[in-house]
């Protein structure tokens, strides 16, 4: 549900169930127990349910087929050799890994919600700060008591993993006094320097102005004449549709207390080895990208047992190749749109082209490791990793080879047929439903920590962007790592027979044509609440928190407008159907046609959708707004803070169903750059009869686990383009290609040449105008 219908509901024009004051009570907690999670914990009531803490059994309901990682935490802890605060925790090293899941534990399993509440406490006290939060986070999302209740996005809640080191160490020392002051003699320096700055402009244009349009894609406040400072915000949060908002009085009126503060922020650029990837900045650390990743984990973290969790009803595996297959072809489609080839091959020895710098700096102020171009993982990482590794994809092809695999328990897996994705995926994942167990899950914990190049046996380990989701897929041999693991799925589709026209065929449907308004993208500028890294003193009032004080990182980021698809289509009787749309390259690097086996891999599916067709021609609009697992702009900490406050004062009402899902795609990152004179492209429709009963269960994206509706129906994840494809036999009525243009919009051309004339103030027209 958008976050508009909560203006709604405060402006009294809907009716719709609104959260109890039970409910608001346990969600706030949730935002208060995660607020400078990295500072100790300052709430005294949360403090004092910390303090009284003993393992007692009787406090938690175990299923089965319980592991015994809660009581092996619980000991190492009493014990002092868990992973203390302070440190930084790696997601995937292994003995972090399996601390994070026996606390994870103790949050899940407790009986109620008072046991639950006590044992977060307690961990936030004094278990490490990302374990913490990952474990929360997990808890959060799979105990049915809570169903409902959201924590701050990982961005906000962990803005370290996400922006660089210059803009943390701005945050952290922010001072609002010494701002003040600061403020003011920048106010008279101002002054004298923009007075007559025209007749200067002449003299100094070849100099500055060629360095700040050399990077305009990045350093945008420089075009504007600001500096990279705190500044005021008088006017409203960035992000789309803000305007709305921002002539609501309700909503001013609960933000008035709210002093807010932005500052201008670049994305990494590797400075000291530049190379063509770090072109690619804007997309590969954009953090709802990264974030997209990391709660697709969260989702589906590989520990869990899918049984015990019903995550088989989601079809794990086969999803899992479904995503990384996604990300990869969304990612080429970026390196097109710069005039860029195909993701490089990953070979253990020869060396990796394109170094990376990250840039980002832990909580506890250690920088993270950074690779130099041209680098040998073989000269400098872990052998037996590499080992592990290297066995690891032998044995897969050679399992996907014979076509027959037999499980410990003697059950043998026919790898001829298509519904086998399941398993091979469950084995690339290296999660608890694969059927070799122990071997395919050290696989993806080794190949992570030997790409990080760290001991996994190790408690401390040195800060590095392949061991935390969030992290990774900045750097550019992630794709490189992921395209291997792909690689394995499409060996596996190789011995899978084509679909011939009879698996194909929808009789009596034809799309006759479908539209498609003009695709433009464009850079904008966002806000992003980076408020948990203030360290001033916290403002208590009565015991009661006083929230008035927010920053954030002002940021520029791709975007595109909203555009739409007029579908014609016919169809002989009433009927239910399912609509699906690709989005593909057309040509590669060089202008060559890539052929449609080939080019199979590279389809990017954005919209999925349950249609019922009338008898004749049905034609109808799609916008892409409403695409199925896309979400706009997130509701900031900060605003969703004040609501739950406003709702507990009995001020507003709260609908209960109030967030964005936490797993969507973000909508503005669908279409790929493009070009100013129209990047040529394709789009691909494809229409199949819908034979489940009734309707489907939702008309959105479900991040509901053990819900099975990740997709409608139970065709396969990228359904038709998921085998080899022979043409002779492809094309059919009800399929549809559409080639297209994307054309990328400058919209920071109208402040070259010194044309802006409020030069030195942030221009709020440019955020109308889009």
């Amino acid at each position: 549900m958008k976050f508009s219908i909560v203006l709604l509901v405060i402006a009294g024009l809907v009716t719709i169930k609104a959260a109890d004051r039970d409910f608001l009570s346990k969600q706030k907690f949730l935002f208060e127990v995660v607020f400078r999670v990295e500072e100790p914990l300052m709430f005294e009531q949360y403090i004092k349910l910390g303090m009284n803490f003993s393992y007692d059994q009787d406090d938690y309901v175990f299923p089965e087929q319980h592991s015994e990682n809660m009581e092996k935490y619980y000991e190492a802890y009493k014990y002092g050799v868990t992973l203390p605060r302070g440190e930084y925790f790696g997601s995937l090293a292994s003995s972090h890994f399996e601390q994070m899941y026996g606390l994870f534990e103790f949050f899940y399993y407790a009986k109620n919600w008072e046991i639950f509440q006590r044992n977060v406490c307690w961990a936030r006290l004094h278990a490490n700060e990302g374990m913490f939060v990952q474990a929360l986070t997990l808890a959060v999302m799979r105990r049915n008591d809570i169903e409902g209740l959201i924590l701050p996005t990982i961005y906000e809640i962990i803005p370290q993993h996400f922006f660089n080191s210059k803009f943390i160490y701005e945050a952290e020392k922010f001072d609002y006094d010494v701002w003040s002051k600061y403020i003011m003699y920048e106010k008279e320096y101002k002054g004298f320097l923009y007075k007559d700055y025209s007749k200067y402009f002449e003299e100094f244009k070849n100099y500055e102005f060629f360095y700040t349009k050399d990077f305009k894609t990045w350093q945008w406040w420089k075009l504007m004449g600001l500096g990279e400072q705190w500044y005021a915000e008088d006017n409203f949060i960035m992000r789309d549709n803000m305007n709305i908002f921002n002539n609501d009085s309700k909503y001013l009126e609960m933000m008035n207390d709210v002093n807010i503060f932005y500052m201008p922020v670049d994305y990494t650029r590797d400075v000291n080895f530049f190379n063509k990837e770090s072109a690619l900045s804007y997309f590969t650390e954009d953090v709802e990208w990264n974030s997209f990743w990391y709660y697709f984990n969260m989702d589906y973290i590989p520990n869990l047992n899918g049984e015990q969790f019903g995550l088989k009803k989601d079809r794990q595996g086969e999803y899992f190749f479904y995503v990384v297959r996604q990300l990869l072809a969304r990612y080429f489609m970026e390196l097109l749109s710069h005039g860029y080839g195909e993701i490089p091959e990953l070979s253990f020895f020869t060396e990796v082209e394109h170094g990376y710098d990250p840039q980002l700096v832990n909580y506890n102020g250690v920088g993270y490791s950074s690779r130099k171009n041209y680098y040998e993982y073989e000269t400098y990482g872990n052998f037996d990793y590499m080992r592990d590794i290297i066995g690891f994809f032998k044995r897969v092809e050679d399992i996907i080879t014979q076509g027959l695999f037999k499980t410990r328990d003697g059950k043998v897996i026919n790898l001829r047929k298509p519904r086998s994705i399941e398993y091979l995926g469950n084995l690339m994942q290296g999660n608890a439903d694969n059927y070799d167990t122990y071997f395919a899950t050290f696989w993806y914990l080794n190949a992570h920590m030997y790409f990080a190049n760290i001991n996994g046996k190790q408690t401390e380990v040195h800060p590095n962007v392949f061991l935390n989701y969030e992290t990774m897929m900045r750097d550019p041999v992630f794709y490189m790592i992921y395209k291997k693991v792909n690689d394995v799925f499409f060996e596996f589709y190789d011995h899978i027979e084509p679909y011939k026209q009879k698996d194909l065929n929808f009789p009596g449907v034809e799309i006759d044509n479908i539209n498609v308004s003009d695709l433009v993208t464009y850079f904008d500028i966002v806000d992003i609440d980076a408020t948990n890294l203030l360290n001033d003193k916290m403002t208590f009032v009565d015991g009661k928190f006083v929230w008035d004080k927010t920053l954030l990182a002002r940021q520029m980021r791709l975007n595109h407008k909203d555009f739409e698809f007029e579908y014609k289509i016919k169809s002989d009787k009433k009927q239910k159907v399912v609509i699906r749309a690709f989005l593909g390259p057309k040509f590669d690097e060089f202008g060559r046609v890539i052929s449609l086996n080939e080019n199979r891999e590279n389809f990017f599916e954005i919209d999925e959708f349950y249609y019922e067709l009338k008898p004749g021609f049905n034609s109808f609009n799609r916008s892409s707004k409403d695409f199925y697992w896309t979400t706009d702009d997130h509701t900031t900490y900060t605003e969703l803070y004040k609501f739950f406050e406003k709702a507990l004062e009995g001020e507003i009402e709260l609908p209960l169903d109030y967030s964005e899902p936490h797993c969507g795609f973000p909508d503005r990152l669908i279409l790929p750059r493009g070009w100013e004179k129209g990047m040529p492209m394709q789009f691909a429709f494809f229409v199949y009869p819908y034979t489940a009963l009734g309707k489907p269960n939702a008309p959105n994206y479900s991040c509901g686990n053990r819900s099975g509706v990740r997709h409608i129906g139970d065709m396969p994840f990228g359904y038709p383009f998921d085998r080899e494809i022979d043409e002779f036999e492809f094309f059919v009525p009800n399929m549809y290609f559409k080639d297209v243009k994307i054309y990328y919009e400058d919209t920071f051309e109208k402040y070259y040449e010194f044309k802006y004339d409020k030069f030195g103030t942030f221009d709020y027209n440019y955020y109308y105008d889009y």
